[in-house]
């Protein structure tokens, strides 16, 4: 039995939240490599070491407080989406941190702590984990550059004074990481938990087309080729050409969109836009792309653009591992009984990576509203520490 601390639990909690504080509420901007998010990492090191942890920085600024020997794996990352809440990531971190110092203080068995860097995609996608788990070469993401055209390289510059070596993943006997929800459907059933089943799939890419730029009051509308209507038509199209493809459960969706020269008084020449899809199956998943990539084809040829892809980004669907599946839902029934599901992830985690080396599963609290990636983003306290409790008790069965 593993005896955690709530108090001591949701106090660090509100301390990471004060690195990167913003917004209305417990809002939190703190992205990857930022001045916020690299002082937040530097005094969790500081704690892992406090808790009996050795601390240790990879190459790429993931953080792992290591215990002797062979031990559990718990965390999560500690990063944030642009305007992000005090939970999304931070959450899993510390409750790593609560169960391995509360272990140690039981004298119970090794538990070591993770911060993977940028799970929230400033430059890819997971990429910290992706790195570790060979699913990303360095080499590949030291190239990718974030919206404002600075690389992964450049910033991960910014902490090469704390970089040490790669962490060995045969030291681990498996990873847990527990998450809000990110949706509605716990705090709508009333429920504390939720066991996860597996990951779904995720493809990203960008996509430009390239019209040309003109004057907006004296070119004629049936002599332009404007990018930004590329964009609308191929949007249109695309959710009907899914219909006969996708499930309910399938999602998608332009969340970037870059016109250049983005003025009021001139026609669009070049819109670059990002495409994003998500779903369990990946024969469904390459399906949406084909249809994706003959859709923006059509376009471009009916409309007289340029069309060129990015990089495509992504994992494949990832189921989670029985017997640490297992271990959490008895800890689930004994902590809250009645009070839990089993249930799907439509949210990409660092759990997807990390199962490509060791036996991973996860654990979700319900987000109120169904609201996250947004500074409204929170959990009631005792849903927290239930999920605290759940975990500790999953690890203490490992």
């Amino acid at each position: 039995m593993i005896t955690v601390n709530p108090e001591r639990f949701l106090a660090d909690l509100h301390r990471l939240r004060e690195f990167g504080a913003a917004g209305v509420g417990k809002g939190v901007v703190r992205p990857a490599f930022s001045a916020p998010d690299i002082a937040a990492r530097e005094w969790l090191a500081d704690e892992m070491r406090a808790a009996g942890l050795t601390s240790q920085f990879d190459p790429v600024g993931s953080l792992f407080g290591l215990a002797e020997g062979k031990s559990l794996l718990i965390g999560s990352h500690s990063d944030s989406q642009p305007e992000g809440g005090w939970l999304d990531g931070a959450l899993g971190v510390i409750a790593g941190l609560e169960i391995a110092r509360a272990s140690v203080e039981a004298g119970g068995p090794p538990i070591s702590v993770v911060s993977f860097q940028d799970e929230e995609g400033r430059f890819g996608v997971t990429t910290g984990s992706a790195i570790w788990s060979g699913n990303l070469s360095l080499e590949d993401a030291d190239r990718q550059t974030d919206r404002e055209g600075v690389s992964f390289a450049e910033a991960r510059a910014g902490m090469a004074h704390l970089a040490g070596d790669f962490i060995d993943p045969a030291r681990f006997t498996g990873f847990l990481e527990m998450h809000i929800e990110q949706g509605p459907w716990l705090e709508q059933a009333g429920e504390a938990v939720g066991v996860v089943t597996d990951i779904v799939g995720i493809r990203d890419m960008r996509i430009t087309l390239e019209g040309q730029q003109n004057h907006a009051g004296t070119t004629p509308m049936h002599l332009r080729r404007d990018a930004f209507q590329g964009v609308s038509r191929f949007n249109s199209l695309i959710n009907e050409r899914f219909r006969n493809v996708v499930t309910p459960q399938t999602v998608w969706t332009i969340g970037h969109v870059r016109l250049h020269p983005d003025a009021h008084s001139i026609v669009p020449g070049q819109a670059v836009f990002s495409m994003q899809w998500r779903d369990g199956d990946a024969d469904r998943l390459r399906r949406m792309e084909e249809i994706i990539r003959d859709t923006a084809a059509e376009v471009a040829q009916d409309m007289g653009l340029g069309l060129s892809f990015g990089d495509m980004l992504g994992l494949e669907p990832v189921p989670m591992d029985g017997s640490l599946r297992a271990a959490l839902c008895d800890s689930a029934e004994a902590v809250v009984p009645g009070g839990w599901r089993q249930m799907q992830s439509g949210a990409l985690h660092d759990a997807t990576n990390v199962s490509r080396l060791m036996p991973a599963a996860m654990l979700f609290v319900p987000s109120i509203d169904g609201i996250s990636h947004a500074f409204a983003e929170d959990t009631a306290e005792a849903d927290l520490v239930a999920g605290l409790e759940v975990l500790a008790g999953a690890a203490a069965r490992l």
